[in-house]
């Protein structure tokens, strides 16, 4: 299941850019069309459209081959809960060009697809899974095992990963299966503990359209615990036979498990569960705990995807080089800000998959071992820790040091463990066994642990995580055993573990009456730390060894291949004093006739200013830049600097600095001689070349005169921006300029554009960090699919403020925008158009103090994020993600 906006339905293409278009052509084949595309280095793709009649409703299907009669494996695609077959295009476009039979469909009540919302129900949407088996073994290109059974892997994201786990359960026919964020059992992923996890359900419900969309009994149940507060055996019941544990003993094929370190919604014990029965059934399982999730952060598309292609090629193609990984990974974030989140992001990995308790190390808690405190009347106001609907800005910032959560005084025990001598890496679910007491009915109660600092003002929740327990009065009074979250995080030597037990959480129901709980320690906390897990040291990237032997190659395919040129238009004297001026630019895809890279793209810089150049994977930044750089010929329109037209070797050029994919260097050589010989090369005078500005901004100090061979991915960019700089150029341009630099640097970075730019001269940046082209480029260029989207001022594009986005389960009123907008700190107050949020301006106070006061005014908060200007103008201008 899917939050409104899937981070997974926001994955960027992990192929290479799309070469070509070779044919769309609308041809009736039954129900369906059929289109082909085509890559310069890949097979053509080509994709059939039809709608299948199945088990009483039509199914919306595409099928994606590269045609032939060659027999080969297939995999079934299935997309996040609120999305569509469109979702998941991409990746299998990919497959196929792999060399699959790959069929995506829209599951009922999403896309086109007809039916109610059953949530995999075993003769609804799992029904119609082996419905597109049946399909897929009558084709004459896909390879069987037997009559009617086809070799058929299957992967989906979510709500597709637990069609995929099922499938494997009630068809045999299926070989293979990779599910990713997923849920092993749906009752404990919203009833966790038998407490109700109220948000997320909330939101499920909404994405699907609305409680009208699902199967009545679904929709009776769900009204029936969102009013109670409390599931019952029936819900519990109803849920789990609809979920891969319900078919735990029947799941036998190899497995590749991903599952996100940033997820409220399905946290990593799920994936633990699913990894330990299908490992119990005698099939090869593997883990990989990638740092997104259903809270944001960082899905990790590329490499998700390639591993499991890697996967089905070994378990369908019976491909035994192909590299599946090791049976444990997890990604591990450290040493970063908020200025890039995937900077310094590395892999660690096991030979065996450690579980969630693997190498427990004792932590004794405080001495203040017995604590009474109060559930509030009404459960308000409630802790705060996960905001389902923020898209990871709390679960991220906690991997960076900080974060916001709430615990009001006088409803909640806390037990601090001494500072740690050492670091300690936790890997897995903490347990602690505690007493607890109710002054009536059941204790409902919320753990987490925090990382405090050594002055002990800043608490750290790990991923946001807390989890639920509802001890009943017969458990009451003697020892249980408490489950914390599972997490992978390090604590540093000289830092405190929190154990927290709250009486409320945001994201759950509470009981409503009033009620004293007493807690009481039974021995220390048990962190697990999965000591045969390693993490991966540090490495090159390929470019620093291959791009030398690179551009050696790429001059001689020049060389060989170059166009003959064709006349340069004159002059134009009205445009001496404008860096860049582009017309109608417009650049295919080779080997097409109508798809393009560029389409009828145009835009002005001036003098002085530092221009953004954004747009997602394939928007055509890259092949706008290589043309203003001469590298590539456009096939229509026109590139003006200081009024000449570019053609590759215009003199114009020797006014314009780049930095484009890197810079090859001679790796035997000082930093200081490669600058000199690739000046050398210009044929300028060395008076000219500003070297010693230039190493300046570039900050190597002693490591100039060291070999390239002997840098660092940083010291290398930093070289290559050094580089791009020589002669102080009229116009420079840099390409993802702050890559392989650390923060600080990356501020330098910033500093230096602006500054290069205030003496006049003028700086195009392309970067994927929204937030660094935000605070160092005065004007945006937004491209997606070719085409300009908007161009301007980054004031007139996102707006200016400290603006908080609050999102509300009810419809705000005015009366409460007045009262949010006079809160003290709060410069201003506006509802957001559908009325369920608002967007609140701080003017002094901080967004804890804020979600502080909401709660006590009784707002019914369903999310509360940092409303990042660029990246919501960015995202709506592109149209990014679905609703």
């Amino acid at each position: 299941m899917e939050k409104p906006t899937s981070p997974w339905r926001r994955l960027p293409r992990t192929r290479g850019r799309w070469a070509a278009v070779v044919a769309a052509l609308a041809v009736l084949v039954g129900a369906g069309t059929w289109s082909a595309v085509a890559d310069d280095s890949v097979p053509s793709v080509h994709r059939e459209d039809r709608m299948l009649r199945m088990n009483g409703v039509s199914v919306d299907t595409s099928y994606f081959t590269t045609g032939g009669s060659q027999r080969r494996p297939a995999v079934v695609i299935g997309h996040g809960f609120g999305g569509s077959k469109n979702d998941v295009r991409a990746q299998a476009e990919k497959l196929a060009a792999d060399g699959y039979a790959v069929m995506t469909w829209s599951a009922r009540g999403f896309g086109r697809t007809s039916g109610e919302i059953t949530l995999n129900a075993p003769d609804g949407e799992v029904k119609d899974v082996s419905g597109l088996i049946d399909w897929l073994a009558g084709r004459p290109e896909v390879e069987l095992d037997a009559k009617g059974d086809p070799r058929v892997g299957v992967t989906g994201a979510s709500y597709g990963g637990a069609v995929s786990l099922l499938a494997a359960g009630y068809d045999k026919r299926v070989d293979a299966i990779a599910p990713m964020i997923t849920y092993w059992n749906l009752a404990d992923a919203l009833f966790p503990d038998g407490v109700f996890k109220k948000l997320w359900a909330g939101i499920f419900v909404t994405t699907g359209g609305g409680c009208q969309k699902f199967e009545k009994q679904l929709c009776d149940m769900y009204e029936q615990v969102a009013v109670s507060g409390t599931p019952d055996a029936a819900a519990r019941e109803l849920l789990t036979e609809r979920s891969p544990v319900a078919v735990a003993d029947r799941i036998d094929v190899p497995a590749l498990i991903v599952q996100g370190q940033s997820d409220s919604l399905f946290p990593l014990g799920q994936a633990d569960a699913m990894a330990k029965a299908i490992s119990e059934n005698g099939a090869p399982v593997a883990v990989d705990w990638i740092s997104g999730g259903h809270d944001g952060g960082d899905m990790e598309g590329d490499r998700v995807e390639n591993r499991i292609g890697a996967w089905f090629d070994q378990y369908l193609k019976d491909d035994k080089g192909a590299d599946t990984g090791p049976a444990f990974r997890v990604t591990r974030t450290g040493g970063i800000d908020s200025t890039d989140g995937a900077a310094l992001k590395r892999g660690a990995d096991g030979d065996t998959y450690p579980g969630l308790v693997g190498g427990g190390e004792q932590i004794a808690l405080g001495e203040r071992r017995t604590q009474t405190f109060r559930n509030p009347a009404g459960a308000n106001p409630p802790s705060v820790s996960a905001l389902p609907g923020i898209g990871g800005g709390l679960s991220q910032l906690s991997s960076l040091g900080v974060g916001l959560s709430l615990d009001f005084p006088g409803q909640y025990a806390r037990f601090d463990s001494a500072p740690l001598d050492k670091s300690l890496r936790v890997t897995g679910s903490p347990t602690v066994r505690v007493n607890v007491k109710a002054d009536r009915g059941d204790a409902v109660l919320f753990g987490k642990v925090y990382d405090v600092s050594p002055d002990g003002k800043q608490q750290v929740l790990p991923s946001q995580l807390v989890a639920p327990y509802r001890i009943a009065p017969e458990e009451q009074g003697k020892p249980v055993e408490l489950t914390l979250p599972a997490i992978d995080h390090e604590v540093d030597s000289g830092h405190r573990l929190r154990l927290v037990l709250s009486a409320t959480d945001l994201g759950y129901a509470s009981p409503a009456e009033p009620a004293t709980y007493t807690v009481s320690l039974d021995g220390p906390l048990t962190v697990p730390t999965a000591p045969a897990v390693s993490t991966a040291a540090a490495t090159l990237p390929w470019w620093t060894w291959g791009l030398p032997a690179a551009a050696v190659a790429i001059a001689a395919v020049l060389l060989l291949t170059a166009r003959r040129r064709t006349a340069t238009p004159a002059p134009d004297p009205a445009l001496e004093g404008v860096p860049l001026l582009i017309t109608d630019l417009s650049k295919k895809y080779a080997k097409s006739s109508d798809r393009y890279a560029v389409r009828d793209l145009g835009f002005q810089v001036e003098k002085g200013q530092v221009l953004g150049l954004l747009g997602p994977n394939g928007a055509g930044k890259t092949t706008t830049l290589r043309m203003l750089m001469g590298l590539i010929t456009p096939d229509a329109g026109e590139i003006r600097v200081f009024g000449h037209a570019i053609r590759p070797g215009a003199p114009v050029l020797s006014r314009v600095g780049s930095f484009v994919e890197g810079a090859g260097f001679l790796p035997h050589l000082s930093g200081r001689a490669n600058l000199e010989l690739y000046w050398q090369a210009t044929g300028r005078p060395a008076e000219d070349s500003h070297i010693d500005d230039a190493l300046e901004i570039a900050g190597l100090g002693d490591a100039l005169a060291h070999a390239v061979r002997t840098y660092s991915q940083g010291m290398r960019q930093r070289l290559a921006i050094a580089q791009a700089m020589l002669g102080m150029p009229d116009l420079l341009i840099l390409d993802e300029p702050t890559n392989g630099l650390d923060p600080p640097q990356i501020r330098e970075m910033r500093d230096v554009m602006i500054r290069y730019a205030a003496g006049g001269r003028t700086v195009i940046v392309s970067s994927h960090l929204l937030s660094e082209v935000e605070q160092s480029c005065t004007h945006l260029v937004v491209m997606d699919r070719g085409r300009l989207v908007q161009a301007g001022p980054v004031a007139e594009i996102t707006g200016s403020g400290d603006m908080l986005l609050v999102t509300t389960a009810d419809e705000v009123t005015e009366p409460l925008v007045d009262k949010v907008a006079a809160l003290p700190g709060i410069g201003s107050a506006a509802r957001v158009d559908d009325g369920h949020g608002l967007l609140v301006r701080l003017d002094g106070a901080t967004a804890a103090q804020l979600v502080a006061d909401l709660v006590r005014l009784d707002v019914p908060v369903t999310g509360v994020g940092p409303h990042r200007r660029l990246e919501d103008a960015f995202l709506t201008l592109i149209s990014g993600g679905s609703a």
